[in-house]
């Protein structure tokens, strides 16, 4: 095996789900340069429900877009268990971003002509092994609401809409960019119990980008960015419901 590829023991008993080691994101800027990651060396266990916290420019999702293959780093290198995700063609992260990556944000992406059946239904085209879509609604308790078009829906549940179209791929990551921050905290509350069911139920590693410190209560691990940087992880050994949040 070539010394490049070899990880720690955890990795290679696929154990992490994303290893990152030096990862730097550069944007030019006029005649200056914008570093939006400067060496950010992380690991993201598998099943591990993570929140993301740190102002905004702390490159928070400049990193999530790279893991989640929508962007590529300027350095560093980025592993998705044993493969090298920072290495892909384009053809190949497309691949993983459409049988491996759920993707949710805090907007709702519905298509409005379809209902929220027919819109969680899209993606099971190009599944390799779809869950069936009144499933998928069914995982986040809108499967009553299956026949009706996003504006019949409440923002909670158009979101809801996005986390089942998300799960009808049966991803392994949910990746997931600010998805309470359009919504009041009561709604904010039916959403995170939602993506905490998907993890605990299906394993889902799961990804959560906020500026909401309150949510980090429900994570199993909490990453501080600033400055381009992961200053601090912690680790929560009893992470609480979503209804025990102070929002």
């Amino acid at each position: 095996m070539n010394n490049d590829n070899v990880l720690s023991k955890d990795v290679l008993r696929n154990n992490i789900t994303f290893h990152t080691e030096s990862l730097t994101k550069d944007y030019p800027s006029g005649e200056t340069v914008v570093q939006a990651l400067r060496g950010v060396s992380l690991d993201i266990p598998k099943g591990d429900m993570v929140v993301l916290l740190g102002p905004s420019g702390s490159g928070k999702s400049t990193f999530l877009n790279i893991i989640g293959g929508l962007d590529s780093p300027t350095s560093g290198e980025v592993y998705f268990h044993n493969d090298r995700l920072s290495h892909y063609t384009e053809q190949e992260l497309t691949r993983f971003r459409r049988y491996n990556v759920g993707f949710v944000f805090q907007a709702y992406n519905l298509v409005p002509s379809l209902t929220a059946l027919e819109n969680v239904a899209l993606v099971t085209d190009i599944s390799l092994d779809p869950m069936p879509p009144m499933e998928a609604l069914a995982a986040v308790h809108l499967e009553d609401r299956a026949r009706h078009f996003p504006s019949q829906l409440s923002g909670g549940e158009q979101q809801r809409v996005a986390i089942a179209r998300a799960l009808a791929k049966r991803p392994e990551v949910l990746l997931c960019d600010e998805p309470t921050g359009a919504l009041d905290s009561e709604t904010g509350i039916v959403v995170l119990k939602a993506l905490q069911e998907v993890n605990r139920t299906y394993g889902t590693t799961t990804i959560i980008i906020t500026h909401n410190a309150s949510i980090s209560a429900m994570a199993d691990r909490v990453i501080h960015f600033a400055d381009g940087q992961a200053v601090e992880v912690q680790l929560n050994d009893n992470p609480v419901s979503p209804e025990e949040i102070s929002w």
